[in-house]
């Protein structure tokens, strides 16, 4: 089932599964950052109001601002 980055809570881990073809925008920022699909990620925490959104992706910590997330399709893993 795909969700959103926003969907998951601080601890979850999840795959790119794509980015949403509405945010022709962010497609290439996220993909020069390295979200590219079946790239795996955990949620690492949310700024207090939501925005940014912290993950572990590649060994290195990366903020997402809510449009940058919400543009993501992602699956959750089962830990």
């Amino acid at each position: 089932m795909n969700i959103h980055l926003s969907d998951l809570k601080i601890g979850d881990s999840g795959r790119v599964v794509g980015i949403e073809k509405s945010e022709k925008a962010y497609r290439q920022k996220l993909l020069a950052m390295g979200l590219t699909p079946g790239t795996t990620f955990s949620v690492i925490r949310y700024a207090p109001m939501g925005d940014p959104v912290e993950i572990q992706v590649r060994g290195f910590a990366l903020s997402l601002r809510k449009g940058e997330a919400n543009a993501l399709k992602v699956e959750r893993i089962a830990e």
